[in-house]
């Protein structure tokens, strides 16, 4: 099955950067979309941002949760099997351990529509 590996996160103060890395092995042959999400102590895991990946390098469409709008940005290398999420201008509210995921069901935010989960990385914004 498709494994995720992610890394990248620590801790920032107000305003500052991080770039997360997922790096994905035994990549689905119906791979549609890979995602990012977070979860916060006590509440539910969130969509943050995710990319189609059904159509290869030529097609690129990817979704936003409107929180992140404008600050996250998210890329794939292809050649390294790599998912990136660029995150600037981080808040406090953005704190949360970040999850990696790979669909082969739809593309988008939907937690349930992700079957392949990363064990996460920390991200701290103090």
């Amino acid at each position: 099955h498709v494994q995720l590996v992610e890394s990248g996160g620590g801790s920032v103060q107000a305003g500052g950067s991080l770039r997360l890395s997922c790096v994905a092995s035994n990549w689905h042959p119906k791979s549609l979309c890979l995602g990012w999400f977070r979860q916060a102590p006590g509440k539910e895991r969130e969509g943050v941002a995710a990319i189609y990946t059904g159509g290869g390098p030529e097609v690129f469409v990817d979704y936003y949760a409107d929180s992140v709008k404008g600050r996250f940005t998210v890329s794939q290398d292809y050649a390294r099997n790599t998912l990136y999420l660029q995150m600037d201008n981080l808040k406090p509210e953005d704190t949360g351990m970040y999850y990696c995921a790979h669909s082969t069901d739809a593309c988008g935010l939907v937690v349930g529509r992700y079957t392949y989960w990363g064990q996460g990385t920390q991200v701290t914004v103090s």
